[in-house]
C-alpha cells in the first residue's frame, strides 16, 4: 500500500514513521509520502489561501495550488522522498505472533479501476466507520487532502474525480484546526488491517465494530491488583466457557454505551436471552 499526505505542515505527519506503521514500512508492506503544499503556490510568499467569495470569517485554501498538487501526487511526479521508519525494529515476532498463518485481507477494493482513492478529512463529509477501514485496507494507492482555515476551494474536489476516487470523510461530529490529525487517524485504522501488518490476525477481527459489537474487557498479570480480581472463568481453563463469557461482555457494554448497534447485529438464541437478563 501506498500513502500520500498533502498538508502545509509536513512534520506533523511524523507519527506515520512509529510503532506498526513503522515495522510496515521496514517490511515493504507500506510506503509514506508526505508533502508540503507550498511546494506548488508561485508567489514570493508562498501563499496558499485567500478570502472567500460572498464574504465571511477566515480564509480558503486557493485551488491553483491544490490542483497541480493533487496531479502530480496522482501520477507519482513529485521530488519528496518517502519517510523512514523511525527506528529500526527487531526482526523477531511479537508474543503473540501465529506462526504458519497466512494473513487474510478484508477485500472491498474496486475491480477494474486504476485511479488512486483522494480522502478529504471534513466535518462535513461521511462518518468514517470501521467497515471503510477494512474496505480501504484492500486499496494500493490512497491520498490524503489536509485542509486548513475555512478548507479547501470546492472545485478542487469537483475537479479531483478526474483523476481520483473521491471520498469526504469526517472523524466525528467536532471541528479541528487541520486535516492532519484525522489522516493520522483514518490512515492508522486502515494500515493496521493491511494484511501481515498485525501479527496476530485475530487482533482485529475480534476488535470493537469488527462483528457490529464493542469490545468486551481484556485482563493480564497479575491475577490479582489492589484487591481486584481477574474474573475467575478466565483462569478456568475452559475455552468454551471463556468464549461464551467474552461474548456476554461485548454484548453487555454494547447494550450499555451503544444500544443502537444492537439494532443491526446478527444475534443467536443465547445472545438474545443473555440481553433479555439484563433488561429484567
Amino acid at each position: 500500500m501506498r500513502l500520500d499526505v498533502i498538508t502545509i505542515f509536513p512534520e506533523y505527519l511524523d507519527p506515520l514513521r512509529h510503532a506498526l506503521l513503522g515495522k510496515a514500512i521496514e517490511q515493504g508492506k507500506l510506503a509514506v509520502g508526505v508533502h508540503d503544499l507550498r511546494q506548488w503556490a508561485t508567489d514570493r510568499h508562498k501563499s496558499v489561501d485567500d478570502t472567500p467569495f460572498g464574504g465571511g470569517p477566515g480564509m480558503v485554501m486557493k485551488p491553483e495550488v491544490w490542483g497541480p498538487a493533487l496531479d502530480d501526487v496522482a501520477t507519482g511526479s513529485t521530488s519528496t522522498p518517502d519517510l523512514e521508519s523511525s527506528l529500526p525494529h527487531l526482526n523477531k515476532p511479537r508474543r503473540d505472533d501465529v506462526a504458519g498463518v497466512t494473513p487474510q485481507g478484508y477485500g472491498g477494493g474496486e475491480e477494474g479501476i486504476d485511479k488512486p482513492l483522494l480522502i478529504v478529512p471534513t466535518p462535513a463529509g461521511k462518518p468514517f466507520t470501521q467497515a471503510d477501514a477494512q474496505a480501504w485496507s484492500a486499496e494500493q494507492h490512497i491520498v490524503f487532502a489536509c485542509g486548513r482555515y475555512e478548507g479547501i476551494d470546492q472545485r478542487v474536489v469537483e475537479d479531483a474525480e478526474k483523476r481520483y476516487r473521491v471520498r469526504e470523510v469526517s472523524i466525528g461530529d467536532y471541528v479541528l484546526i487541520g486535516g492532519e490529525v484525522a489522516t493520522l487517524v483514518i490512515a492508522e485504522a486502515v494500515v493496521r488491517l493491511v494484511p501481515g501488518v498485525l501479527g496476530n490476525q485475530r487482533s482485529h477481527e475480534e476488535d470493537s465494530f469488527s462483528d457490529g459489537l464493542l469490545e468486551g474487557p481484556s485482563y493480564t498479570k497479575p491475577r490479582q491488583w489492589r484487591g481486584l480480581e481477574v474474573p475467575e472463568v478466565l483462569t478456568s481453563g475452559n475455552h468454551a466457557k471463556v468464549d461464551r463469557w467474552r461474548r456476554e461482555q461485548s454484548l453487555l457494554r454494547t447494550w450499555q454505551h451503544r444500544p443502537e448497534l444492537l439494532d443491526d447485529v446478527e444475534l443467536s438464541k443465547a445472545d438474545r436471552a443473555f440481553l433479555d437478563s439484563l433488561r429484567d
